[in-house]
């Protein structure tokens, strides 16, 4: 083998994408549609875009695997971070396409190589999504990089909500990148190259991956208590649903145009107290059927609540203080977010009781990484969580620990890189 041979071989990587997808779009078959499809065959080879007026993974069918994680910015140079947010976006486009995020290197590994644990694996639909917090123009009360004047007002600090046990060391963060794969170890692999390109300039503060189980296409997944997530989601394929509610409000900065506003919070579930509740009052609880995700007095899941209905005794049958009648956009001044969340698994842990002495309450560290999306954080998810962290019936079995608020800058033109119009 020549010595040239490893970068001949990594424009081919995972190397048949262009006749795999060629074959699927001959068979009808739609690449970017269906989340549910196990990560084989063609649809495992399948390409989410890179390039665009908005950046892939916000509208995206969602993949089976997300790598979520925060930096906190280490340089003091402007120039620095620019040069590094050009390098994060030539190789998250080089992954999202399917092949390493550089060259591979056969000399001694260094931050510009790729550590190979995705080699051969096919892009699982890969996507890379950047996100700036509000650090990245104010820290500390500085000015560091003469950003200030180009942080969006709606870039606001989220407030401390009722109950919320936040770790500073799972919250906030200057820069945030989300990838989600059908596929695990691409998606860790692509934060993991990312990270390494970061080196001296930015270092990370907190991640958090997270899953969905396999489920039918055209149906929403469920989270770990058990009932369907995202079912009331504005329509994806509706441009005005998605001009009013996704992306950002006109009068934002150049640099956020055809962008949007993520947030992520990390949210224990109380697992071992929940699985003690009987299914009726986990229904109560969230105002739906339990197995076939249908409103409490509606057949099917797509049904709208109806709020005003009342049961033979003149209670409401959905709660006043159920999750879907507190999260409606009806209780919000039709307030609205693009839900794109995912479990989260990280073990148990156990804790000594007072009594009996020899025995140990096991908990699980297990529950949602909620992640949505907005045209502004200040008429979505804040508007809708102050009344949720007040009187949901689940917050008893919920605690918010970590996570944070990002200004996602729109789509990158190739020849470009991401937040360009803001640090140049």
């Amino acid at each position: 083998m020549s010595d040239d041979e490893p970068s001949r071989r990594l424009a081919s990587r995972r190397g048949f994408l262009t006749s795999a997808a060629g074959l699927a779009a001959s068979a009808g078959i739609g690449l970017a549609g269906d989340a549910s499809a196990a990560p084989t065959g063609a649809l495992a080879h399948a390409v989410e875009p890179f390039w665009g007026p908005h950046q892939g993974g916000i509208l995206t069918a969602p993949q089976h695997y997300t790598y979520f994680t925060a930096f906190d910015i280490v340089t003091t140079k402007r120039a620095e971070l620019a040069a590094l947010l050009r390098r994060w976006t030539e190789a998250a486009a080089r992954m999202a396409a399917g092949a390493t995020a550089a060259a591979l290197d056969r000399g001694a590994p260094g931050p510009g190589a790729d550590t190979a644990e995705a080699l051969g694996l096919p892009p699982a639909r890969l996507t890379v999504t950047f996100g700036f917090g509000a650090g990245l123009f104010i820290k500390d009360g500085k000015d560091r990089f003469g950003l200030a004047a180009q942080r969006p007002e709606a870039l606001v600090d989220l407030p401390k909500f009722p109950g919320d046990q936040l770790v500073d060391a799972r919250t906030d963060g200057d820069l945030s990148i989300q990838a989600c794969a059908d596929d695990p170890q691409v998606a860790f692999h692509a934060v993991r190259q990312l990270a390494r390109l970061a080196y001296d300039v930015a270092q990370i503060r907190w991640a958090q991956a997270g899953f969905i189980g396999g489920y039918r296409a055209g149906e929403n997944p469920r989270n770990l208590m058990g009932f369907k997530d995202g079912t009331n989601n504005p329509d994806v394929n509706d441009a005005k649903a998605m001009a009013k509610f996704v992306w950002a409000a006109p009068g934002a900065p150049r640099w956020m145009e055809g962008g949007s506003y993520v947030v992520a919070r990390r949210a224990r579930m109380a697992l071992e107290h929940w699985d003690r509740m009987n299914v009726a009052f986990q229904e109560q609880t969230f105002g739906r059927r339990k197995y076939s995700g249908a409103p409490l007095g509606g057949k099917a899941e797509t049904d709208p609540p109806n709020l005003d209905a009342n049961d033979s005794d003149g209670n409401p049958v959905i709660p006043e203080n159920a999750h879907i009648r507190l999260a409606s956009a009806a209780m919000n001044d039709g307030a609205r977010i693009l839900r794109r969340s995912y479990s989260y698994n990280d073990g148990v842990n156990f804790i000594a009781e007072r009594w009996p002495p020899w025995r140990q309450a096991m908990e699980y560290d297990a529950g949602l990484l909620f992640v949505c999306y907005q045209s502004d954080p200040r008429t979505g998810f804040i508007k809708i969580f102050e009344r949720l962290s007040r009187f949901d019936m689940m917050n008893q079995f919920v605690t918010n620990t970590g996570g944070g608020l990002f200004a996602c800058p729109g789509g990158v033109a190739q020849g470009s890189f991401i937040g360009q119009h803001l640090v140049e």
